[in-house]
C-alpha cells in the first residue's frame, strides 16, 4: 500500500520542470499573485501563490498555453503541514524555471506553440487547485486549502493581463495538474467567446480507481481523504454527483463524462508513476516481489506483464467513452513513463514516443489545429511499440 510520502512526493518527472537547466533556454521569473490574501487564494502556509508567465511573440501573441503544474496530493494534518515547508505547499520556496517540452521557445523543438503566452501556474494546495477549507496545524498555525480560489484568481488575472483578448487558448498540466485541466477545462472553456478556439490537454491525470495487488481500492480511499479533507466538491460534475458516489466524481473516467470542451489525452497505457503507487504500491505485495519490475518494466516476467496488461485494459477501457466524441483526441502510448508533454525528450526527440508515425508534439499541434480528420490513437500491449525508449522520465 502507498505511503503518505509516497504519495506527497512529486515525480522526478515533476521535478524536472523545475529543476531543469537547459543550455541556453530562459530563467521564467515568479510572479505572486496580486491581493491574494484579500481573495483567501493562498498556498498552504497562508503565503501568495505563484505563476511564470512568458510572453508571445509575432503570429503567437494573442495566442495563450495555461499549464496547471502536478504534484501529487496531502490527505492528513501531517503531509499538508510537511508540504508546507516545500514549494508544493508554499511560495516562499519557489523559484525561477525553465520552460521544456510544449513550453519550449525554441521552434525547432516546438514549432506549434513556441511563440505563445505561455503560463506554468504553480501548485500549493495539493488538491489539485480544487478545495476550499481550512484546518489547524499541529503548532497552531492555518492550514489553507485554497486550490479553488487560487484557480479562479490567477485565471482572473491573467485574463487582466491580455488572456480575455485570446484568439487561441489551451489548458494542460501534467499528472496532479493533468487531472486539475479536467476539473477546470469546462470554466476554462467557458470563459472565452464561441469564436475563440478553447481546449483542454491533460497529460498523465488519468488517474485510475482500480485494486492494488493486495485487493484494496487505495486511490478511491486516498481521493477520499483528500476530498473531504480539503473540502472538494464545488468543482465536481453535477450530474455525476446525483449519481456516484462522490469521491468517484474525481477520477477522470467520470470527469470526461461531462466536459464540453474540445480534450486531448495524452498518458500511458503503462503510467509509471500509477503502477508504482495505485497498482504496485509498498506493502501491497510480499517481500520485494513486485520492486524490480515496478522499477523498469523490463524487469517484469510474463506473470505481472499479464497483471499490467490488466492495468492497461482499465485504461483504455476508461477513455472509451470519449472515442465518439467530436474534437476530442487520444494519444494513448505503451512507454513506462509519466508525464510526456513538458519534457524535451518525450515531447518532440529522437527519443520520443511515436503512435500513427507522429510524436506527441506532432499529435498534439494536429489536434488543436485540426490538420487531421481525427488523432485518436491506442497502442498495442507492450512490448510492441519500438519507439518506447528506456531512456524516457519516470
Amino acid at each position: 500500500m502507498a505511503t503518505s510520502s509516497e504519495l506527497r512526493s512529486t515525480s522526478s518527472l515533476t521535478l524536472l520542470l523545475l529543476a531543469a537547466v537547459a543550455h541556453g533556454a530562459e530563467l521564467v521569473e515568479l510572479t505572486l499573485l496580486t491581493g491574494a490574501q484579500e481573495k483567501g487564494a493562498v498556498c498552504l502556509d497562508g503565503t501568495p501563490p505563484g505563476y511564470h508567465l512568458q510572453r508571445g511573440f509575432g503570429s503567437g501573441t494573442h495566442s495563450w498555453l495555461i499549464y496547471l503544474q502536478g504534484g501529487a496530493w496531502c490527505n492528513t494534518i501531517e503531509s499538508c503541514s510537511l508540504r508546507k515547508l516545500t514549494p508544493y505547499g508554499s511560495s516562499k520556496f519557489m523559484e525561477a524555471v525553465v520552460f521544456n517540452g510544449i513550453l519550449s521557445n525554441d521552434k525547432q523543438l516546438n514549432s506549434d506553440f513556441y511563440n505563445w503566452n505561455k503560463v506554468v501556474l504553480r501548485y500549493c494546495d495539493g488538491a489539485s487547485f480544487s478545495g476550499d477549507a481550512e484546518a489547524q496545524d499541529k503548532d497552531g498555525s492555518t492550514l489553507y486549502f485554497r486550490g479553488l480560489r487560487i484557480w479562479d484568481a490567477v485565471v482572473d488575472e491573467l485574463m487582466g493581463k491580455g488572456l480575455a483578448g485570446a484568439q487561441q487558448a489551451l489548458l494542460s498540466g501534467c499528472s496532479a495538474g493533468g487531472l486539475a485541466t479536467l476539473l477546470h477545462c469546462n470554466d476554462f472553456h467557458a470563459r472565452f467567446p464561441e469564436e475563440v478556439s478553447a481546449k483542454c490537454l491533460p497529460d498523465a491525470g488519468f488517474f485510475l480507481d482500480i485494486k492494488d495487488l493486495s485487493g484494496e481500492r487505495y486511490m478511491l480511499s486516498f481521493f477520499d481523504e483528500v476530498f473531504f479533507f480539503e473540502n472538494v466538491r464545488e468543482v465536481l460534475p453535477k450530474d455525476c454527483l446525483a449519481e456516484k458516489n462522490r469521491t468517484e466524481c474525481f477520477f477522470a473516467a467520470e470527469l470526461v463524462k461531462s466536459i464540453d470542451a474540445p480534450t486531448l489525452i495524452v498518458n500511458s497505457a503503462y503510467d509509471s508513476w500509477q503502477i508504482q503507487n495505485v497498482l504496485a504500491p509498498s506493502g501491497s505485495y510480499p517481500a520485494d516481489s513486485w520492486s524490480s519490475c515496478k522499477a523498469d518494466i523490463r524487469n517484469c516476467n510474463s506473470t505481472q506483464t499479464q497483471v499490467l496488461n490488466g492495468f492497461r485494459k482499465k485504461l483504455v477501457d476508461d477513455v472509451e467513452v470519449v472515442t465518439d466524441k467530436k474534437g476530442w483526441g487520444l494519444f494513448i502510448d505503451s512507454c513506462f513513463t509519466h508525464c510526456q508533454t513538458p519534457y524535451n525528450i518525450s515531447w518532440n526527440s529522437p527519443a520520443s514516443p511515436e503512435l500513427g508515425n507522429k510524436t506527441v508534439a506532432e499529435a498534439v499541434g494536429d489536434w488543436y489545429f485540426e490538420r487531421s480528420q481525427q488523432v485518436k490513437e491506442i497502442d498495442c500491449e507492450y512490448p510492441c511499440n519500438p519507439t518506447c525508449s528506456s531512456q524516457l522520465p519516470r
